[in-house]
């Protein structure tokens, strides 16, 4: 029996660690029938299945459980082995791949990006916009960003892009005049509010706080989406209020096409946090991407 291919065991633990071909493939960069080539090869070689396969699913047989336990470490020290020597180079290779919410893609990640891109000609960035919380590592990411509550314990995390956000409450100026402005958080239980659907299915509740009242409810109105840029036209010709991050409002409220209301009473809390789990062996690219925002 020939050796397997070091190339189709990284495949067969591609596959494993999302239990999908198409999630896999798009996390690698190749096709889906690649992987499965290389996983029919791997097998033919081995003489034994090591994944059960429906048109739904993907299990990993006994077989192939055992060949994941013992292949993830050992392909973790291949790997960290050629980042050892990748962190010489003057400026290293590869590709770093972030999983961030969607207004760090859109407000933080910019700036940062294109310097940091810049400075490392040698990285490829790949970033994945997801507002809802997941396993970035058994998803494929190498870290994520994300802001202090959803953060896991067992992660170490970095600030990136501003320390202070808030939230903004707002509407049209025709808006305000046909049905005048709250004075209270609780007088938007009788306004017609703009909702927000994360990914999940959780419609996002609205939270006021002042001193040591706190007012949280969940938004009626005539508009639920899941796309800012929709939700902030609506705002602008007038449909209702709407309640989101400052940045995703800013323009609106600095040309008067959206007016604030309840300022007061606006939610701040910390800027987000880069997050990765601690490794002895680092890939050089988010060692370099760390370096560069602790740096900047």
């Amino acid at each position: 029996m020939n050796d397997p291919d070091l190339s189709d065991l990284s495949a067969f633990m591609a596959v494993t660690e999302v239990r999908s071909f198409r999630a896999a493939a798009r996390l690698r960069g190749v096709s889906a029938s690649a992987l499965s080539e290389a996983i029919r090869r791997l097998e033919a070689r081995l003489g034994v299945r090591l994944l059960n396969r429906t048109t739904r699913s993907v299990t990993v047989t006994e077989a192939g459980q055992r060949l994941m336990e013992r292949l993830g470490p050992a392909l973790g020290e291949i790997a960290g082995a050629l980042d050892a020597v990748n962190s010489f180079r003057d400026s290293p290779t590869g590709t770093l791949r972030l999983n961030v919410p969607t207004i760090v893609a859109m407000h933080v990640l910019p700036p940062i990006v294109t310097r940091f891109l810049a400075a490392h000609p040698g990285i490829t960035l790949e970033v994945v916009s997801n507002d809802t919380f997941i396993d970035v590592l058994a998803a494929g990411f190498d870290a994520g960003i994300r802001y202090d509550e959803r953060l896991e314990r067992d992660m170490i995390a970095v600030p990136i892009g501003p320390r202070t956000q808030h939230f903004v409450a707002a509407a049209s100026p025709a808006y305000f005049d046909t049905h005048g402005r709250p004075e209270h958080p609780r007088d938007l239980l009788e306004h017609a509010c703009i909702g927000h659907r994360f990914a999940s299915g959780v419609l996002a509740a609205w939270n006021f706080v002042r001193g040591d009242e706190q007012v949280r409810f969940t938004p009626q109105g005539p508009l639920v989406a899941s796309v800012i840029e929709l939700e902030v036209a609506a705002a602008t010709a007038g449909l209702g209020v709407i309640h989101t991050f400052d940045e995703f409002l800013r323009p609106q409220l600095d040309s008067g096409a959206l007016v604030p209301v309840l300022e007061d009473w606006w939610e701040h809390f910390s800027g987000p946090f880069l997050y990765y789990q601690s490794r002895t062996h680092m890939p050089a690219p988010l060692r370099a991407f760390i370096d560069f925002i602790k740096a900047s």
